[in-house]
């Protein structure tokens, strides 16, 4: 059996992770808005800009140079090397509000041991915000003020719930929209935030549920640490402590069990 890391051996890769998210922001910022971004579409359907590119290999540079030995999985190259410690990179999560001029899209960075996420670095640059965690260190997020320490709400009750559930179109292409609509119909407010962003907003207290369909690892894996360390949880939409289950459902924690009874029951 693997022994678990160390703080001091998680701190280390945090402040990797947070160099990372620097060099990921000096690509990713200056082609934002720009007029001669350049725009491709992959095999998926989904499009991919030159941005994305240049940021990734900018963050598989320096991995290559500081930690030849962990493996790395990133949307736009792919994966390589040892998945006991794999760092997942998404270089611009939220390509379509990229491309548009939106302002809500970020880099997500991950380092993931034995598969489950231990560092996550959510930066938006756009926003001018940065958040991140370590197992065992807390949440924390910083604009141009000092690093403050964020949590997930106290929320208690479905009917005070405000909740993001991203895309009407994710629950209905997965066979959920009954679902969402029973949802809906329960909680508080309804709002689709989309992307890393609503993760965010859960982790600071903002709102107290995400959940959507369709995503990969590199989708989620940053956030998921940032929520448990908010004192959230993250799971697959069925409740499995798992990030490759292509769904999440994550909470302020304190909703869980309530979310799921009220999604399947």
């Amino acid at each position: 059996m693997t022994a678990s890391p160390s703080a001091e051996e998680l701190a280390r890769d945090l402040e990797l992770a947070l160099r990372l998210a620097d060099a990921a922001d000096a690509q990713s910022l200056p082609r934002f808005d720009s007029p001669d971004l350049e725009v491709s579409t992959k095999a998926d359907h989904s499009h991919v800009t030159d941005a994305d590119l240049a940021t990734e290999r900018a963050i598989r540079e320096i991995l290559a140079s500081e930690r030849p030995d962990d493996g790395i999985s990133g949307e736009e190259f792919g994966a390589q090397g040892s998945t006991h410690r794999q760092w997942i990179i998404d270089p611009i999560d939220g390509t379509a509000n990229f491309l548009r001029g939106v302002p809500l899209w970020g880099t997500m960075i991950a380092l993931a041991i034995d598969g489950v996420p231990q560092v996550g670095v959510v930066s938006m640059p756009a926003l001018g915000r940065r958040w991140w965690a370590a197992a065992g260190a807390g949440a924390w997020t910083a604009t141009d003020a000092e690093p403050r320490r964020i949590r997930a709400s106290a929320v208690s009750s479905l009917d005070d719930a405000s909740v993001s559930f991203q895309s009407i179109t994710q629950w209905a292409e997965s066979g959920h929209l009954e679902q969402l609509l029973k949802l809906a119909d329960r909680v508080w407010r309804d709002r689709a935030y989309g992307d890393i962003y609503a993760y965010m907003l859960l982790a600071e207290g903002r709102i107290d549920m995400v959940a959507e369909f369709g995503v990969k690892e590199y989708d989620v894996a940053a956030a998921v640490p940032i929520v448990r360390e908010a004192g959230g949880r993250f799971t697959g939409f069925d409740g499995t402590e798992t990030i490759s289950d292509r769904s999440t459902l994550a909470s302020n924690g304190v909703l869980h069990s309530a979310l799921l009874e009220l999604l399947h029951g």
